[in-house]
């Protein structure tokens, strides 16, 4: 098993940014290490592990040498966070066919309903080590 896991997330889309926040600040472990889709992190990423960083409309997580996308990457980052967000683990028993439709809309519309920077989120000094 790995020592860290890696998330790649849209770094120009503020609820993205949000959520990058939300785990940083529930991840009392600091298992997880954060890359922006827009970087030569997720280029490298996307290339060993084959999927297309371009088209994605979602985060990516790179997790004991496999890639999850949608709904189950956000469950399995839910599983690693204090209590009580890792109980969000146990929708893992509804069929990514249920699941990933819900987070695709959200997906699709989150720079319509979040907004959009122009640019990648700069992180803090206290958690620039986390980023990858």
């Amino acid at each position: 098993m790995q020592a860290h896991a890696i998330i790649l997330f849209d770094g120009v889309c503020n609820f993205c940014n949000a959520s990058i926040n939300f785990v940083i600040r529930h991840d009392r472990q600091g298992y997880f290490r954060f890359a922006p889709l827009q970087s030569g992190t997720a280029s490298s990423l996307a290339a060993q592990y084959h999927f297309p960083v371009t088209e994605m409309a979602s985060f990516v997580l790179i997790e004991n040498g496999k890639a999850y996308t949608k709904s189950t990457a956000a469950l399995r980052v839910a599983r690693r966070l204090s209590f009580p967000w890792q109980l969000l683990y146990g929708f893992m028993i509804i069929p990514p066919f249920i699941r990933d439709p819900v987070y695709t809309l959200i997906a699709r519309n989150r720079y319509r309903w979040f907004g959009k920077r122009d640019s990648c989120m700069v992180p803090t000094a206290e958690v620039r080590n986390r980023f990858v």
